[in-house]
């Protein structure tokens, strides 16, 4: 398994614009971390470092042993793959399953692991049944799903999920919920940028939040939702739970419904 460790890190465009500044963090196999802040703030610059997409202007990433200034994406991607935020900057086949066979074939992959992998990928993703599809004739939500597919395929040790909810309906948060239990126990790290304070409180323990270009806190989610100068400094809206937490004068921590209802049916016995 693959750990991370980002080292005084600084990017800066051609332009000589600042994305990035001075950026450390060490993820370790396994975890499932949040990256969260208002647009500009850097994340998507972040983890597109990480992948390799990007070169640092400044500082190291180590991905295992392997620092990604000496390595090309494709070869940074066998460890570390990136589902886009948008599916259309990503999808390039005429259907589907070619989507999705494209990276564990040119992985080298033999043709058993690649229909393995193509196969298992395409049913987690609820893409199965579209199989000769062109991806473009389908809605934008599944389209994110066939990426995801894509990226799960080449059966990368981390996953880095940009916008994962985005357009997405109940059944398919359901999903992209299914997918994170099967890559924990697969114990692949995920790493997730959203703007879906729900989906953070619900599903990642760890939270990195970032605002002018740095990182300004790393924390546990309860100690970050319930930090108003953390809020007002990245300029960020704690999840609807936590507001009827603080409105009911509530213990602090509440950030899940199940932790509400739990505070809520205390409260009453009281």
């Amino acid at each position: 398994m693959t750990n991370l460790n980002i080292r005084n890190v600084s990017y800066s465009y051609p332009d000589g614009t600042l994305a990035l500044e001075d950026f450390c963090l060490s993820i370790s196999s396994g975890e499932r971390i949040a990256i969260i802040g208002q647009n500009g703030a850097g994340k998507t610059t972040a983890v597109k470092l990480m992948n390799g997409l990007l070169k640092p202007t400044k500082g190291n990433i180590l991905v295992g042993d392997m620092d990604t200034k000496e390595y090309t994406t494709a070869q940074i991607s066998r460890k570390v793959g990136y589902v886009f935020q948008n599916p259309d900057d990503q999808i390039f086949h005429n259907n589907i399953e070619s989507e999705v066979r494209f990276g564990p074939k040119n992985m080298g992959f033999n043709e058993e692991q690649v229909d393995k992998l193509t196969n298992w990928a395409m049913d987690l993703c609820g893409v199965k049944n579209y199989n000769d599809e062109n991806p473009y004739n389908l809605p934008y939500s599944i389209r994110k799903f066939v990426t995801i597919a894509s990226v799960l395929a080449m059966d990368s040790d981390v996953i880095i999920l940009d916008e994962p909810t985005a357009g997405q309906d109940k059944v398919g948060l359901e999903r992209l919920v299914h997918i994170l239990k099967v890559l924990e126990e697969k114990r692949k790290t995920v790493i997730t940028i959203t703007h879906d304070m729900e989906f953070v409180t619900e599903y990642f323990d760890r939270i990195v939040v970032m605002a002018n270009r740095k990182i300004v806190v790393d924390d546990n989610v309860d100690q970050i939702f319930y930090n108003h100068e953390v809020l007002e400094m990245s300029m960020l809206k704690p999840p609807a739970v936590t507001k009827m937490a603080k409105l009911l004068s509530l213990s602090d921590g509440i950030t899940t419904q199940a932790q509400l209802l739990a505070a809520i049916s205390e409260k009453v016995k009281q």
